[in-house]
């Protein structure tokens, strides 16, 4: 057996979780107390129904009628109103917006993962010259906020023919959400022991084929962290998408929501509708991954 393939399956066996119970410690009972007393309930339900509430409103405005809005703004309605989903959807063009901005987001998270990833092996892995000026950099830069480069940035991207272009958005993006996913992959690959990587290059090896077969294997929560974070990102992000881009057929779902809502006389509950189908896909999303981005997070260890 090849040293890589050694290395490959002792990484797997590394992240798999063991099922022996440590010497001194029993196996938690079901229906044992965690800890959690009322006070402890108490604070989860305000939390949940200062985080839920919003929405719940949301919704029974996404489903009255403009009348029913104006006298009951935070009741329940007393018709379903089910169609309006229908009409905001082809009113505001949601699904052209949905879209691109399916189109942005992933093609945000797959360029920031391969940057990220790329970046932070190089930092940890290779020896480069001047690394803590690099770490100093990628601080800096999440800490600049993007308004002082919107002048620069317009006049360079209609020079080189990116304006009014998802592609130029997509840049943007990957430069703005690329050092925050840097630090984060670092963090992992700090944590892993030079020694797999070493097994591999005496099999011969390249830095590619290490990085490949070997890094991202063993760090790819890490990968699904910053694809998630920097995918809902761009998903939400509003500022740039409305500067950068004009065509009707280009807009995300942000503008297409925020055109449908700039009409003379607009209907809210039409305009909620909307809203809800924007956030739809974005919530379907985290709530499938949000084991993983957790998971990500806690095992990054970002103060390493």
């Amino acid at each position: 057996m090849s040293a890589v393939s050694e290395v490959r399956e002792s990484a797997a066996t590394r992240a798999r979780p063991s099922s022996a119970v440590r010497p001194g410690r029993g196996r938690r009972k079901v229906g044992t107390n965690t800890g959690t007393g009322p006070l402890g309930w108490f604070l989860l339900i305000v939390l949940a129904v200062y985080a839920g509430g919003p929405l719940v409103v949301f919704l029974f405005n996404s489903l009255k009628s403009p009348a029913e809005i104006s006298n009951s703004p935070l009741g329940a309605p007393t018709e379903w109103r089910w169609e309006n989903f229908i009409t905001a959807f082809q009113d505001a063009n949601m699904g052209q917006g949905i879209l691109n901005s399916l189109i942005i987001s992933v093609s945000t998270a797959v360029g920031v993962c391969v940057i990220a990833g790329l970046a932070a092996y190089a930092m940890t892995r290779l020896d480069l010259p001047g690394k803590n000026n690099w770490m100093l950099y990628l601080l800096v830069s999440t800490s600049l906020p993007i308004q002082m480069f919107l002048v620069p940035l317009l006049t360079w991207w209609s020079t080189l023919g990116l304006y009014n272009s998802q592609f130029g958005l997509i840049v943007i993006y990957w430069a703005i959400y690329s050092p925050f996913a840097t630090l984060l992959l670092r963090s992992f690959l700090i944590a892993i022991p030079p020694q797999y990587e070493e097994a591999a290059r005496i099999d011969g090896a390249g830095e590619f084929r290490l990085f490949t077969s070997i890094v991202v294997p063993m760090i790819w929560p890490g990968f699904i962290t910053a694809a998630l974070v920097a995918g809902l990102q761009a998903y939400n992000e509003f500022l740039l998408a409305v500067t950068f881009i004009q065509d009707a057929d280009r807009l995300p779902a942000s503008l297409a929501l925020y055109s449908f809502q700039q009409n003379l006389t607009p209907n809210w509950a039409l305009v909620s509708a909307a809203g809800l189908i924007m956030a739809l896909p974005a919530i379907v999303i985290f709530v499938l991954l949000q084991r993983r981005f957790i998971e990500g997070y806690t095992q990054g260890g970002m103060a390493n």
